[in-house]
């Protein structure tokens, strides 16, 4: 699918799904990932692009008046799960999946339904009605539903976010067992990185109404194409930087931050003497403990004031000022080991930046730090 449009959402936006594969679209409020999938269901229609789905096109367009082909949305066989149910309050559960039966024989469609029903563990549930049905089993319902059109592509925009957080576990379970039997693509559209990661094939990271990257949910956020890519991802520790040096032959490329020269693995893609971005993932900064050696004191060595430590549960949150206005260093230690070691604000702490876990990108401007 690529797409064009002009207007409130402008979008610039291409991205593909093959049969069986979960697809996520993450980004802020007002991306476009809702009006992709309406763009996918017919529900609009955009300026130019394409849609295709199963070897047929479903829109193609380019003229000033949209284009010339547009499948209506009914003819579309699309499944599509919305965050607020929209279910039919005077059916039952049972009546709600068969109104999605039409295609099938009358006689048929009671056996489909119950059968579907069962598919999303609600067997027995069948006469009630949306109001005696908690926000889960009216998802699955939803779900079920969905499914009944027998479609050619699975949409689901925030499935899941109107659901406490127990019940949004074990819906997502539900889903990862339901795909194992779906041969069709499905595109999930949320806000929960922690989602897109644990359900999806992969992730489309949209901004503005254009794709910036696409990848393995892993991959993007280990290795965001640049900064803006890891800020929507939720990475800490973006910085700029120039780089110094290339080392190949010890596999390092060697960059200034700040006072410090500091190695990280080595990306040829990047000259002397050019200025980029870089951050480092909270995994890769260890604490130099003052009872034992740490792994890799002598590598990239940092010191700084502890600004901050906020224990959360079994980890505490740690900030380090490095000396520069809006450079601090953030990551967590084991609540137990900074009791131990009396991690307390104000006093001076050193880190080693492992080079290999160091991931360079084009410049980019980093935004002042939020108060």
């Amino acid at each position: 699918m690529a797409l064009d449009q002009a207007g409130p959402i402008p979008l610039a936006a291409e991205l593909h799904c093959a049969p069986g594969e979960l697809l996520a679209l993450v980004g802020p409020s007002g991306s476009g990932k809702s009006t992709i999938l309406r763009h996918i269901a017919g529900l609009h229609r955009p300026a130019r692009g394409h849609v295709r789905c199963n070897g047929k096109s479903w829109f193609e367009g380019g003229d000033a008046d949209g284009g010339g082909l547009f499948v209506a949305p009914q003819q579309r066989r699309v499944g599509l799960v919305f965050q607020d149910y929209a279910l039919f309050p005077h059916l039952t559960a049972l009546g709600n999946v068969g109104a999605a039966l039409g295609h099938l024989p009358r006689g048929q469609r009671r056996d489909r339904a119950t059968a579907l029903l069962d598919e999303v563990n609600l067997g027995g549930l069948e006469r009630r009605y949306p109001r005696q049905l908690s926000g889960g089993q009216r998802q699955r319902v939803a779900l079920a539903r969905a499914l009944a059109r027998e479609p050619q592509v699975l949409l689901l925009d925030e499935p899941f976010s109107a659901v406490d957080q127990i019940t949004r576990r074990k819906l997502q379970q539900q889903l990862a067992a339901l795909r194992r039997n779906l041969s069709v693509p499905i595109v999930l559209v949320t806000h929960d990185l922690d989602e897109a990661t644990a359900l999806a094939d992969r992730m489309v990271v949209l901004h503005h109404g254009r794709t910036l990257q696409e990848g393995p949910p892993l991959d993007v956020m280990a290795k965001p194409q640049s900064a803006l890519v890891a800020r929507l991802v939720g990475a800490r520790n973006i910085f700029e930087g120039v780089v110094l040096e290339q080392r190949p032959e010890r596999g390092r490329t060697v960059l200034r931050w700040l006072e410090h020269q500091l190695e990280a693995k080595h990306n040829p893609a990047f000259k002397p003497g050019q200025q980029i971005s870089w951050l480092v993932p909270a995994q890769s900064i260890v604490l130099h403990r003052r009872d034992r050696p740490s792994r890799g004191e002598r590598e990239n060595p940092v010191s700084g004031r502890l600004g901050q430590a906020v224990p959360l549960g079994e980890n505490t949150l740690v900030n380090i000022d490095v000396g520069a206005p809006a450079q601090q260093l953030t990551f967590s230690v084991s609540t137990h080991v900074a009791g131990r070691i009396g991690i307390t604000p104000g006093i001076e702490i050193t880190v080693s930046l492992l080079a290999d876990g160091i991931h360079l990108m084009p410049w980019e401007e980093t935004p002042a730090r939020e108060s």
